[in-house]
C-alpha cells in the first residue's frame, strides 16, 4: 500500500483476469452488438433497477457506449468490464469498478448478468474476482457495493461475497415516476475485511 499521490493515468494494471468460469475484461471495440443482445434479453429483470435498460438502446448506441467506456478505462476514470464465459468468450453481463476516488483508493463494484445465466453464482464469482483485483492491482482501501433496497438479488450477492451492510440512504433518489427510493451501501475495508 502506498500513500504517495500518483496520477492514475500512469498506473499499469491488467485489462482482464480470470476466475473459475469467467474472463472479466475491459470493453473493446466490437463488443456493442453482443452486449446489446444481452441487455435486450435481460430487459425485464434490469429495467426496475438499471436506468440504461428502461429504453432499449440500438446496437450502434451500445457500440458507442463500449467505445466510450474503453476510453474511460484508459483514462482510469471508470473501469467498466464485461463478464464473459472463460471458455467461449460469450458476453454474460457487465461489471467493473465505478465511482472511483483515487486519493482514497475507493471503488464501487457494479454488476448485472444476462437472464439466461442468472442463478448460477456467476455474479458472486465476479464480485470475488473484482474484489481481489481491486486489492491486488489497485491498492484498494475501500470497496463498495450499492443497490436499491428493493433489489433483493443484488443485496444477496453483496452478502454472499462477504460485504458488510453499513447503512441505508433513505430517500436517496427519485425515480422517473416520482417514487423516492432507498440505497443500501455494503463495503469491505482494508484492515478489517482484507
Amino acid at each position: 500500500m502506498t500513500d504517495k499521490k500518483i496520477d492514475p493515468i500512469l498506473l499499469e494494471f491488467p485489462e482482464e483476469f480470470e476466475t473459475e468460469r469467467l474472463r472479466i475484461r475491459a470493453t473493446r471495440p466490437g463488443d456493442g452488438a453482443e452486449l446489446n443482445a444481452a441487455i435486450r434479453e435481460s430487459q425485464q429483470e434490469l429495467a426496475p433497477f438499471m436506468p440504461f435498460a428502461r429504453v432499449l438502446p440500438e446496437p450502434e448506441e451500445t457500440e458507442q457506449l463500449v467505445r466510450r467506456r474503453r476510453l474511460h478505462f484508459l483514462e482510469r476514470t471508470d473501469l467498466m468490464m464485461l463478464m464473459t464465459d472463460r471458455f467461449t468468450d460469450q458476453i454474460l453481463g457487465a461489471s467493473g469498478l465505478h465511482r472511483i476516488n483515487w486519493d482514497v483508493r475507493r471503488f464501487e463494484i457494479g454488476y448485472w448478468v444476462r437472464t439466461s445465466h442468472a442463478g448460477r453464482g456467476l455474479v458472486t464469482e465476479a464480485v470475488h474476482g473484482l474484489t481481489d483485483y481491486a486489492i491486488r492491482y489497485l491498492d484498494a482501501n475501500r470497496i463498495e457495493i450499492r443497490c436499491d433496497d428493493r433489489n433483493l438479488k443484488s443485496a444477496a450477492v453483496a452478502k454472499r461475497a462477504g460485504f458488510t451492510l453499513e447503512g441505508v440512504l433513505r430517500n436517496w433518489l427519485r425515480e422517473e415516476d416520482g417514487t423516492l427510493v432507498n440505497e443500501m451501501i455494503f463495503a469491505k475495508i482494508r484492515g478489517v475485511d482484507f
